[in-house]
């Protein structure tokens, strides 16, 4: 909220700077009479004008400059993040000594794909499929693929992200 207090005048600066040179380009170019004011001030004003245009040119510099770096941390994060998941899922499917094929399976259910794209995309029946993720769920010790998913979720929210006793709702807010 901070930034729109010297964002709204600064673009009001420019505003006006702009159509400061602008009048008097366009007063220069139709043969308009020009201020009544001295010579000496209104030279101060178009030198103004052009400080505005200026100062505005750095700092929308300088603010682009941070969104960008910003954008950068965003996406080294989510870099990060992606890494540390798969690094979660070859982690438990190695402690529950799934098999190569229920690897893939797995890691299909994971992703959302249904039994008959898993089927199409390993060239298996999708009974095959279905014996697979039966025997996935039993050796994860889960019911079915929201319970195979909370398994990872809840690896991810470790307690340093997470604290209990305060609602989620504020915690997030927190976080931002």
């Amino acid at each position: 909220m901070r930034i729109w207090l010297v964002l709204l005048p600064l673009l009001a600066l420019q505003l006006g700077s702009g159509l400061f040179l602008l009048w008097d380009i366009l007063g220069s170019m139709l043969g308009l009479a020009s201020s009544p004011i001295a010579w000496v001030y209104y030279e101060l004003a178009q030198i103004g004008a052009v400080i505005g245009l200026i100062l505005g040119m750095v700092v929308s510099a300088t603010l682009m400059v941070r969104s960008i770096q910003r954008q950068r941390q965003a996406e080294e994060s989510l870099r990060l993040a992606s890494g540390a998941f798969m690094d979660v899922l070859q982690e438990r499917f190695a402690d529950w000594e799934l098999t190569p094929a229920e690897k893939d399976v797995a890691l299909f259910c994971i992703k959302g794909l249904s039994t008959a794209d898993i089927a199409a995309l390993r060239n298996t029946s999708e009974g095959t499929v279905k014996a697979q993720t039966n025997a996935i769920y039993r050796k994860a010790g889960v019911s079915g693929r929201p319970q195979l998913l909370s398994l990872f979720i809840d690896e991810l929210m470790s307690e340093s992200l997470v604290d209990p006793s305060t609602p989620v709702v504020a915690q997030i807010e927190e976080a931002s």
